[in-house]
């Protein structure tokens, strides 16, 4: 049987190219974040808090899909670097606030040249990674809904 007509070939399954598109494109990202002291789930979190500060840490969890147990160790560690703070709500106690520091909203000028640079580095037109975007997001969205993903 050829790949083409064998459903299982490791080459036709969707599985497999994202998995190596998920280290690749996290492999451009590296040596463009390490010199901003960033891993990039921490490029995450600051992207969420660049879009909007303050979040609850349910509302970054939630923004972006992780669970408590993975997203505080990543909280702690900005907050560390002076990146971010986190205090409790004044509205409600079981509320815990993220806040970008001033040295925190400082990085995001810095970061505004990872964009293009990954562009440049995976060789293809912003259109081609926008409709990626597009269609992945679908993906996603599908996956959520067919109960794959809290």
């Amino acid at each position: 049987m050829s790949d083409v007509d064998d459903p299982l070939a490791l080459d036709r399954q969707v599985c497999f190219a994202l998995a190596v598109a998920n280290r690749a494109v996290l492999a451009v990202y590296r040596p463009l974040l390490e010199p901003m002291g960033l891993t990039h789930p921490q490029y995450l979190v600051m992207l969420a808090l660049w879009g909007e500060s303050p979040m609850s840490v349910k509302a970054i969890g939630s923004t972006l899909q992780l669970d408590s147990p993975t997203l505080s160790p990543l909280l702690k560690r900005l907050e560390s670097m002076g990146l971010l703070a986190r205090k409790r709500s004044a509205e409600d106690e079981r509320v815990l606030l993220v806040s970008l520091t001033p040295a925190g909203a400082a990085l995001r000028a810095r970061a505004e040249t990872i964009p293009p640079a990954v562009v440049e580095r995976l060789g293809t037109s912003l259109t081609e990674l926008e409709e990626l975007r597009r269609v992945l997001t679908r993906v996603n969205d599908a996956a959520i809904a067919a109960g794959a993903l809290s």
